[in-house]
């Protein structure tokens, strides 16, 4: 196993260096195959949503569709992958942050209805409470 940088997504998914975009395409290729097998980390997922976002201006459904079929991919180990999925699904519907859609998916799967938090953009997440402190 081999561990796969945020680099590698961003040149696949911007094509901003078609010889790099290429060859990223050819490991993903295989990593879809599980002819090769690679590990991100959380934060690897969290800088590709941002870089996409604030530096390309990728809207937030081709950020969420793009980066879904990556994280499907067979041959790719990441902690959690499934809680990705559906913070993906509340960060393209909702105008939140990747970070507060990925902290209501994790809430959702522990059975958290409850959040102290200042941060309004929780109100708009059905099931889920805010509370000020």
């Amino acid at each position: 196993m081999r561990f796969l940088d945020t680099n590698v997504l961003l040149r696949y998914l911007t094509a901003d260096d078609m010889e790099k975009a290429g060859r990223a395409m050819a490991l993903l290729s295989k990593v879809e195959r599980s002819e090769e097998k690679v590990a991100v980390s959380p934060m690897v997922i969290f800088e590709t949503v941002f870089t996409l976002q604030k530096r390309y201006g990728v809207p937030r459904e081709r950020i969420r569709a793009s980066l879904g079929d990556i994280i499907s991919l067979r041959g790719l180990d990441l902690p959690n992958k499934y809680l990705y999925g559906r913070a993906l699904e509340l960060y393209g519907s909702k105008n939140i942050s990747f970070a507060d859609a990925f902290n209501a998916a994790y809430m959702e799967s522990r059975e958290i209805f409850e959040i102290y938090s200042w941060d309004t953009d929780f109100d708009g997440l059905e099931g889920l409470t805010r509370l000020e402190p």
